[in-house]
């Protein structure tokens, strides 16, 4: 279930990465390396802190292949992904979400405190997007206003509040993700966002 899980992120992420670069007018090899960064990022990050190396992507070449056919169906099919998405943030969701939980169970998988496990989550879930918005001279969204890392912070408590209760593992895994997916798209229709510190002290003067 956990290799759905990582897919699907993979998937989610890569997709982010390409309309990123599609606005920016990128080129097709351009379009590619911001998937890829994108949705291997986060992963690479985590696995060499946890000193899981060769890095999963270079392991199993897997996940090339599907990062690979996932950009060229969503250069093809872009007009029918730019209709249906609402922004980019619905794809960052997503993989935020899976990438999240990933992160967590790799960390309990090596003996992590919770604490641990939910910043191997939250890293493993924003890194890629920071090197995407880095490469594509954003500043990264998880340093802004909006509600990014806070949701798999928020995600990862409730995955070990909820596991604590009488259930099966993999229904407290699915309700972190829909937690965290919750929290991130909750936030954004409703802007609500965390306080912006410069106005802060600019009110307080």
């Amino acid at each position: 279930m956990h290799f759905a899980f990582d897919v699907i992120g993979t998937v989610a992420f890569a997709i982010s990465g390409v309309m990123v670069a599609m606005d920016k007018k990128l080129d097709l090899f351009g379009v590619f390396i911001i998937a890829f960064v994108t949705a291997v990022g986060g992963g690479t990050l985590r696995d060499v802190l946890i000193g899981n190396t060769p890095v999963l992507w270079m392991q199993d070449h897997i996940y090339i292949y599907i990062i690979t056919v996932t950009v060229i169906l969503s250069i093809l099919l872009r007009s029918k992904i730019k209709y249906v998405r609402t922004s980019i943030f619905l794809f960052d969701s997503i993989g935020i979400g899976f990438y999240t939980l990933l992160g967590i169970t790799k960390g309990l998988s090596v003996g992590l405190s919770p604490v641990m496990c939910i910043a191997l989550g939250t890293m493993t879930a924003c890194f890629g997007g920071v090197i995407r918005d880095i490469l594509c001279n954003e500043i990264p969204v998880i340093f802004r206003k909006e509600i990014y890392a806070t949701a798999c912070i928020s995600g990862g408590i409730s995955f070990f509040l909820i596991r604590e209760l009488p259930i099966d593992i993999l229904y407290a895994e699915i309700f972190t993700i829909l937690i965290i997916i919750g929290i991130r798209l909750w936030a954004v229709k409703y802007h609500i966002s965390l306080p912006n510190i410069y106005r802060s002290f600019n009110t307080m003067e």
